[in-house]
Formats: structure tokens, sequence, C-alpha cells
């Protein structure tokens, strides 16, 4: 039975569904294709899946539109959701929040309700490292109280923790939610440091270094993020009562999924300048608002439950990315 992907033309939407394909999976796409960021970037993800040649199906369609989901959806099978889908970023979050409320809020409801009407066996749901907020106490741990966010962005991914505990409580719908920690790579998203820099750098035009450079951040390769995603669809938590991660009682695992690796901004820099071939011109910014000084990823519950283990250091992934960046812009390598 076919896999419902949501946010298919998103950065780990996209490599999920490859993913999906390339094990000979049926995969349903669906994706509003927004524009918060590049379009065009999001439609040649979506040729890009097109084009593997697998058994996929693309809907344009919002699912914070609860009877377009439906009619979008139709008479269509599936099995298992993997919910991608979200308004992103911390920043914007501050500026637009009503867009933050209706697709991570509201269209995570109807995500619920959907996976509960149909009868899914699982839901897999991306929630964000964000929610930790000024949490001090490294690495952050799924035990950790997450009460204290300092971002819409990440108090509604918080809710959405919230609200699929309730329903797997009250309709015992199998969920897992996945804590994204500062994910990276090819096809990835251009409000993002990695994208930014590089674009910057390669014009020859200053990057903005916040908190004077001193910040801190688990990256995570892309390819080790969908492992995990994978890992969690294929095992979806057990109604037996026993405590999952992440503390709950009902069908409704929380895991961490990062490199395990705090990384400093300075460093990461350093590695885009040399995939570059030039040095950054820098601009010393304060902290902004919304974000956190460090992230650090303790990936023991995904590990034990899931035998989830990353394998891309920074070190191979950053190239990796600017190697892509270059080709996707048409721009030659010195």
């Amino acid at each position: 039975m076919a896999i419902l992907v949501t946010g298919a033309a998103g950065f780990i939407g996209m490599h999920c569904c490859l993913r999906l394909l390339a094990r000979g999976e049926t995969v349903i796409g669906i994706d509003n294709l927004n524009d918060y960021y590049s379009v065009r970037l999001k439609q040649d993800r979506i040729a890009n899946i097109a084009a593997s040649g697998g058994d996929f199906r693309f809907i344009r369609c919002d699912f914070a539109d609860h009877e377009a989901l439906d009619a979008a959806l139709g008479k269509i099978r599936f099995g298992r959701i993997i919910h991608l889908g979200a308004q992103a970023g911390v920043r914007h979050s501050i500026t637009n929040p009503r867009s933050y409320i209706q697709s991570n809020l509201v269209g995570h409801l109807n995500m619920l309700e959907l996976g509960r009407h149909r009868g899914a066996r699982h839901m897999v749901y991306a929630s964000s490292s964000s929610v930790y907020g000024g949490n001090e106490s490294l690495p952050f741990r799924v035990e950790d109280r997450v009460d204290h966010p300092l971002s819409l962005y990440a108090a509604t991914k918080k809710s959405d923790e919230l609200m699929s505990e309730t329903y797997a409580h009250l309709y015992r719908l199998p969920q897992t939610g996945l804590r994204f920690f500062t994910v990276y790579g090819p096809w990835g998203r251009p409000d993002m440091a990695l994208w930014l820099f590089t674009d910057a750098i390669l014009k020859g035009k200053p990057i903005s270094v916040f908190n004077a450079g001193e910040m801190r951040r688990d990256f995570t390769y892309v390819d080790d993020i969908v492992t995990g995603v994978i890992a969690a669809l294929d095992r979806p938590p057990a109604d037996d009562g026993d405590e999952k991660a992440g503390g709950s009682r009902s069908p409704h695992a929380v895991y961490n999924i990062g490199n395990h690796r705090s990384e400093e901004l300075t460093g990461l820099i350093a590695l885009i300048e040399q995939a570059c071939g030039r040095e950054a011109i820098k601009q010393m910014m304060p902290m902004q608002p919304g974000d956190v000084r460090e992230t650090f990823a303790d990936i023991s519950a995904i590990q034990r439950d899931l035998g989830f283990q990353p394998t891309t250091s920074i070190a191979e992934g950053v190239p990796r990315f600017v190697d892509w960046f270059r080709t996707y812009h048409g721009i030659e390598t010195p």
C-alpha cells in the first residue's frame, strides 16, 4: 500500500521520497508549493523525484485546508504517513506568525484527523530541536522539559507533539515524532546558513555571522536524517502500555535525530571557504531574536530503539553541498 509524504517538494521530503522509491514503495507526495522560498527549486525537486522512475504521484494540495485535503486524496489508499510539511524558519515566525499557526497547528491537526479516519498504521512527523529553547543542559535529551520555547516556530512544534500524544491516547494512532537537528545537504533550503554562506562567498559578498560566531550547531547530513526517518517508519511504537522514548505510554515515541556532534559555526564557515576556494567576507552581527547559542543531540534513544547511527561528518557533507550548489546554478569549479 502507498505511503503518503507531505512536504514532498521540500528538502527532506524529496530525499525521503527518493529513498522510498528506491526500495520499491509506492509514494503519494503532496505539497502546496508556497512561495516562502523559490517555487522553482521546489518544482525542480518534484521533477527530480519523477525522473527517478519509481511509482510516484504528486498532488498539489494545502494540507492546512481540510476540505481540499480530503478532496485531493479522494479514495486514494495509503497505509502510512510521513508528515514533513510545515512552515519552517525560526526568524520568519517572528514576522509572519499566522502562517505558522495555519500550517503547523491546523495542518498538523488535519493530518492527525486524516490518519485517524483513514486508519493509518503509523504516522512519522517532523518536530524540531527548537523545542529545547534556551535549555543549557547539554546534550539535549528527549527526557528534558521543553516548556520554554524561544520562537513561535518552536512553540508550534511542541504543540504538534502534544496533539500527537492526545491522538495516540484517544484513538491509538501510532506515531513517531522526530526532533531534527540542523539538517543540511544537496537540495537544501535557501534560508539556511549553508546555502546563504555558499551563495555569498561564491559571489564575493559578505556573510552575516551572528553572535560574533560564538554559536554551535549539531549539523546533520540529509542522508543520515532520511535513514532515521525510514527506520522510524518501519518500526511503529507498540500499543503495549510500556513507556516509550519521550515518556508516553500510548503508541507514541519522540526521538532526537542528529549527528551527536556540536560543531562551531566558525568551523562550518572554514569548510565552506575551503570548498568554494575563496575566503568569506565576514560581518559580525548580534544574536538574532529566537535563536539559541548551541544545539547538541543526545541520540541514545533512537540508537537503542531503531539502530540509528549517523555516518557523515561536516567535513564530508559540506563539500558535497557546495559541489551540488555549483552544478545546480551552473557555476564552474575554478
